[in-house]
């Protein structure tokens, strides 16, 4: 494939940090990677400097395990190209991407579901075939631990079908409405963007005066 044909595919591939973005919230996705918004707060200034320090930098041998810095990866299959903080190959053949939080595990998949979907590349960029890397690592800044996160049947297909939903979004170039959740969007860089409060408080305000006028 040549440099220039390469070059095409790729600009039609979605990010995979829009899939974290997605299941944290879908109009979150959309207004970064449809409309191209951002605005940093505490939250997001903090997590740039932690991922700036994981994968800046040579690639390093320890003690027989080569680790890879901002290892760029992609799927043509689903559609995604993207950046590995840290990629580890063991002597053995073993290899685990690792992914860093600054914050703490979370109830929800998203964090999950972005380093699973480095995972995939990397089987597709190797030609491992699925289940080649069976597993990886989430290292959150909160508790300066990694936690394991395996890649099962379960994730796998979660991963797919958030693809193809932000790949629907994106193509249909359609923002998802406001919805207001207190610890989701109090937490997000873009609630002076989004302004859900505000959108949320204006449709009810006219249900509530069309209801009126018609008693």
């Amino acid at each position: 494939m040549s440099d220039s044909k390469e070059r095409s595919d790729e600009d039609s591939l979605v990010a995979i940090s829009a899939l974290q973005h997605w299941l944290y919230c879908p109009r979150q996705c959309a207004l970064i990677h449809l409309e191209r918004a951002w605005s940093e707060n505490r939250f997001t200034s903090e997590g740039k400097v932690m991922h700036e320090r994981a994968h800046d930098g040579p690639d390093e041998l320890r003690k027989g395990v080569r680790i890879a810095r901002g290892q760029h990866v992609r799927s043509l299959s689903l559609g995604l190209v993207g950046q590995c903080d840290v990629v580890e190959f063991f002597p053995d053949g073993t290899i685990v991407p690792v992914e860093y939080k600054r914050g703490k595990p979370k109830a929800h998949r998203a964090d999950e579901v972005q380093l699973c979907a480095q995972a995939i590349c990397l089987e597709e960029m190797l030609r491992l075939g699925e289940g080649g890397i069976p597993n990886g690592q989430l290292f959150y800044g909160k508790n300066r631990r990694r936690t394991d996160v395996a890649f099962g049947e379960e994730l796998r297909a979660l991963v797919a079908d958030t693809s193809a939903r932000v790949r629907e979004c994106l193509e249909g170039k359609v923002t998802p409405k406001a919805e207001y959740a207190t610890r989701r969007c109090d937490a997000c860089s873009l609630i002076e963007l989004c302004q859900p409060k505000l959108i949320q408080r204006s449709a009810s305000s006219w249900f509530r005066d069309n209801l009126e006028s018609q008693i």
